[in-house]
């Protein structure tokens, strides 16, 4: 076990990576040095007037202080650390603040001690194992004549060779043995600071929430239109032939129904694409959105459609052309209403609707929704199958129920949904109009 310790610095890959890091470090310091021994022999020369030395100091200072605290530097600082001392680091931020700055400035000092110091291990170590070698094996007459060791210059024989071999392992482990330390503080130094990580947490929250909204948004979207599609072929293929007329107008409304979708999985698939992130992107929809609350169905990649109350009437003679008796009460002044509380309603309402053509003992479903500035209350209740009325009512946990919870949810209102004891499947909703005082306390008494 101590032999695979002590054996390890010495074949490892990472030891050479590292070596190649630090001597990196140490090229760059090469130039600080240089400038650092120039002063120093100007300060030394008593011909030399110390107040104008003093000022091109000060401003070489400022000069050479500048490069660590860039952005720039950050990020090769923090590419080399990936590539060559194998430390996992995140991207760096295209605007990091001054903490992240100041952490990289350190590392960048410390990169540069740090490779000063294996480097001047490298440049001493090196020749004196060759010239304590050669000394060893007796064949100091090929070397120069001042060559020597010190502090080793009595040293001869095989206790020479044994010397030289140490000092080219020193070299091997002082390199491991920094490039180590390097690699443990590069994560602090290099890493994104607690509030940084605070905010890719964020961020990565508000991703998901958004990949969420989206698959509700395809799931009501999509579903109705494959819901009212396959009621519509199934209608159309019974009057085929006895009624083409009929068949006709059933294809029409497929045909809507199948581009209505296609619009709003363009519109999803163009989401999932964009590389802007949830913020960014409602800014820009704010920015771009029209005066009026007419659907768009541009096609456009991205272009959300603006569905809302308003649309209402439009969906439920949909679901009436599609075979469905539809008894609808809307109320609602749909300029009143928050345009987020009327695209939600409009999306409970058709899911609604489309639960109910799928489950309901009966081709038909009442539908109220009344809805002001204060909030919108939706009903929708369909007859329940037999079977469903014995069990207590249709499936409860849904893909469908949990997409209306969730969106009921995320704007503070109340949701139920099961059967009643007329034999009905009934689904309430209210959503929470302008926020007021009294709103939560409103919908946590509704529920």
């Amino acid at each position: 076990m101590i032999l695979r310790y002590v054996w390890a610095p010495l074949v490892s890959k990472s030891t050479f990576r590292r070596g190649i890091h630090l001597l990196l470090g140490g090229v760059i310091l090469i130039p600080y040095l240089l400038l650092a021994f120039g002063f120093a022999q100007m300060y030394a020369d008593p011909d030399v007037p110390v107040v104008p030395i003093s000022v091109l100091v000060a401003v070489t200072v400022a000069i050479v202080a500048v490069p660590p605290f860039l952005p720039v530097m950050r990020g090769l600082e923090i590419s080399a650390a990936q590539s060559l001392l194998d430390v996992g680091l995140p991207e760096p931020a295209r605007h990091p603040s001054w903490d992240a700055r100041l952490r990289g400035a350190t590392w960048y000092v410390l990169h540069l001690l740090g490779g000063g110091a294996a480097m001047g291990t490298l440049l001493y170590c090196v020749p004196a194992a060759v010239v304590s070698i050669i000394r060893g094996l007796g064949a100091e007459d090929q070397l120069p004549a001042d060559a020597s060791v010190p502090p080793f210059g009595g040293v001869h024989g095989p206790a020479s060779v044994a010397l030289g071999a140490l000092m080219l392992l020193l070299v091997a482990y002082v390199v491991a043995g920094i490039g180590g330390a390097l690699a443990r503080v590069a994560p602090f130094l290099l890493g994104p600071s607690p509030a940084e990580r605070i905010a890719a947490l964020e961020d990565e929250t508000r991703r998901l929430a958004e990949r969420n909204r989206l698959a509700r948004e395809l799931h009501d979207s999509v579903g109705h239109a494959l819901t009212v599609s396959t009621m519509q072929a199934a209608a159309a293929r019974q009057v085929l032939r006895s009624d083409p007329d009929t068949a006709e107008q059933a294809l029409t409304a497929i045909e809507e129904a199948s581009r209505s979708a296609a619009e709003d999985l363009d519109h999803v698939l163009g989401l999932l694409r964009d590389d802007r992130t949830a913020d960014e992107r409602a800014a820009d929809e704010r920015a771009n959105r029209r005066v009026d609350r007419e659907p768009e169905h541009s096609g456009s990649r991205g272009r959300d459609p603006v569905y809302g109350l308003d649309e209402l009437e439009n969906l439920v003679e949909d679901v009436r052309a599609a075979g469905m008796e539809v008894d609808a009460e809307l109320d609602f002044e749909g300029r009143m209403v928050p345009a987020i509380t009327s695209r939600e309603a409009y999306r409970l309402v058709q899911e609604g609707l489309t639960n109910a053509v799928r489950h309901a003992a009966a081709p038909s479903v009442v539908v109220r929704v009344r809805g002001d500035h204060t909030g919108v209350t939706i009903e929708l209740s369909n007859p329940l199958r037999p079977a469903e009325s014995a069990t207590g009512g249709a499936e409860t946990d849904g893909r469908g129920l949990r997409g209306m919870r969730e969106r009921v949810s995320m704007l503070g209102g109340a949701f139920s949904a099961g059967p009643a004891e007329d034999g009905v499947w009934r689904v309430r909703i209210w959503l929470p109009g302008r926020k007021t005082p009294g709103s939560r306390a409103s919908a946590r008494g509704r529920e």
